[in-house]
């Protein structure tokens, strides 16, 4: 893929705060660059996000309806009420949903969780689920990371005597459910000062205002990060303010304290005695945690989630770990089959945005090959299949254009849809599947931004081997965790050579392990380029080269750095 090297720039005025924070902050004015770029303009603000605390956390009574919500549970265990704990399949909603029952559980035996069924029920709050809450005697169902739309369902739900308290992130429409309690932080008239918390965390910050209200220690809520991390990384949410606290505190308990769930699902990944990082959940975990409920039920990864005998946990991993083989599989076949249909209907790429629709593709890995087309080609894609009478698929977006107003654009012609900036899920009438593709296109036509459709890196700084000293990266892993609004740095170096050393690697030659030096120091830099084997040759020419990497630690050789190449290029290339 040819990239759009975008060098970000910094005004006078940054530039010299950047100065003065690195001063203050005894590193390096690169990383000073860094913090500017993320909003951090002085050493206090810089201070508290390199060493977020659990004490940061918000208010959870800030929340509209949150005593409503704390009053309503606490009234299901003073009556002794059957509680359902009910969440959306993947691994936002199963973890979430883990989350609350293990911690009410401590507290409270009469309580089950539910995950509906993806092709028999569809997303979110089901009729079926609604039945089954009935005929078990539930009186009360907190849901999470979904419900919010299900006006409709709920109101049967009230019919039959059960209430919901709602727990989701994801954008309402005008009409609300009538819930006792809906947690939801982008509610028109909403009072909770941030707005991006996953579905788990509205489910851990329940918790929280529930363990206030009952005298319970926050220590008993620590245990319960690590849920939130996953939660965090998969759902792909910014990771500033108060999801930096949670990731942060997070990862510490994946790697000090995971739960037994957890530690099954990171021992079958090889995770075992490495330091688990946010690229780690979204690539080896989340996965796993998302293949149950796309290969076939979603309870039973929460029946993981919750497990608390080591062995029991390692049976039910490796269940997983089979769906997961299952999923990649078809999830293979199905991008390879897209990806040609792309090629076939539009081959210069002439369309801003790919809807697609092929009645025999699995319900539960569209939304995969969904993300796949959109990186592959720089556009908006709607990937759907036929579920009975329906269509029904998901959409997702390039860096900027809000996929979610795209589809609300279509709203008359669904039956159904959810979704935030850069994901959503649809369901319409099989007959509207050409008249939706149109307008979809048509929108995304209007109003996206050129650019947003070019293949871009998005470059910090460009520096020399010589910056990249261990304190350098010592100070640079203080960033960690990395997600949206706090990107993985990207740096670029110019004029650097091969050592001599550089060779094609891989099962297939398709990387290259490379060994550099930029003429500006003795360094000789070690790097690795995915992907990137096309280059090999030029790189054997002993022209110079410039590259844009990441930095970071050799999983191989600990304690050494490592580049890893995003883009190779000629020197002197008009990028």
């Amino acid at each position: 893929m040819n990239y759009r090297w975008n060098f970000v720039p910094l005004t006078d005025e940054q530039e010299i705060a950047a100065k003065e924070l690195a001063k203050g902050l005894n590193m390096s004015p690169v990383l000073g660059r860094l913090l500017v770029n993320r909003g951090i303009t002085d050493v206090w603000e810089a201070r508290r996000f390199f060493h977020p605390q659990l004490n940061e956390l918000l208010d959870p009574f800030l929340f509209r309806d949150m005593d409503k919500a704390v009053d309503r549970l606490n009234l299901a265990l003073a009556r002794k009420e059957r509680i359902l704990v009910y969440g959306d399949y993947d691994v936002d909603g199963c973890t979430a949903v883990a989350l609350v029952y293990k911690f009410l559980e401590q507290y409270y035996s009469n309580i089950d969780y539910y995950i509906p069924d993806r092709y028999e029920e569809g997303y979110g709050v089901s009729v079926q689920g609604v039945d089954y809450a009935y005929e078990t005697g539930v009186k009360l169902v907190i849901v999470l990371d979904c419900g919010i739309k299900a006006v409709e369902t709920i109101g049967y739900a009230k019919e039959k005597g059960i209430d919901f308290i709602i727990c989701d992130h994801h954008v309402p429409d005008d009409e609300l459910p009538p819930a006792v309690a809906i947690l939801n932080a982008k509610r028109r008239d909403a009072t909770y000062p941030y707005t991006d918390l996953s579905g788990c965390g509205v489910g851990f910050k329940f918790m929280q205002a529930f363990a206030q209200s009952n005298g319970i220690e926050f220590s008993k809520l620590i245990p319960l990060l690590d849920l939130c991390a996953v939660s965090i990384a998969s759902d792909i949410v910014p990771i500033m303010g108060e999801n930096r606290v949670l990731a942060y505190h997070g990862l510490r308990q994946l790697n000090a304290n995971p739960s037994v769930g957890l530690k099954a699902i990171m021992d079958i990944c090889g995770l075992t005695g490495k330091e688990i990082t946010m690229s780690d959940i979204i690539f080896k975990i989340g996965p796993r945690i998302n293949a149950s409920g796309r290969v076939q039920n979603g309870r039973e990864t929460v029946t993981l989630l919750v497990e608390k005998d080591e062995k029991v946990a390692r049976m039910q991993a490796n269940l997983i770990n089979h769906y997961n083989d299952q999923r990649k599989d078809l999830d293979k076949s199905m991008t390879e089959e897209a990806n040609r249909i792309v090629e076939t209907l539009d081959p210069e790429h002439e369309s801003k945005a790919i809807v697609i629709y092929n009645e025999e593709w699995h319900k539960g890995v569209i939304g995969i090959v969904a993300s796949r087309l959109t990186e592959v080609f720089c556009r908006p894609a709607v990937v759907l299949t036929r579920s009975d009478e329906f269509a029904t698929g998901s959409a997702r977006s390039v860096g900027g254009f809000d996929v979610y107003k795209a589809v609300e654009s279509c709203r008359d012609l669904l039956e159904n849809f959810g979704g935030h900036t850069y994901a959503a899920g649809l369901t319409m009438r099989v007959e509207h599947v050409e008249e939706f593709k149109r307008r979809f296109i048509q929108y995304v036509e209007e109003n996206i931004d050129p650019e947003q459709t070019l293949a871009q890196i998005d470059i910090e700084a460009t520096i020399d081997f010589r910056d990249i000293t261990r304190k350098f990266f010592i100070d640079l892993k203080r960033f960690n965790p990395f997600g949206p609004n706090n990107p993985r740095p990207i740096f670029c170096t110019h004029q650097v050579y091969d050592y001599g050393t550089s060779k094609v690697v891989g099962r297939e030659q398709e990387h290259i392990k490379l060994e550099l030096v930029d003429g500006k120091s003795a360094n000789v830099m070690n790097g690795i380029a995915f992907g990137q084997s096309s280059q090999a040759r030029y790189i054997k020419t002993k022209q110079s080269f410039d590259i844009v990497y990441a930095i970071e630690e050799n999983t191989h050789k600990r304690g050494e750095v490592q580049l890893q190449i995003e883009d190779i290029q000629p020197t002197g290339k008009e990028l």
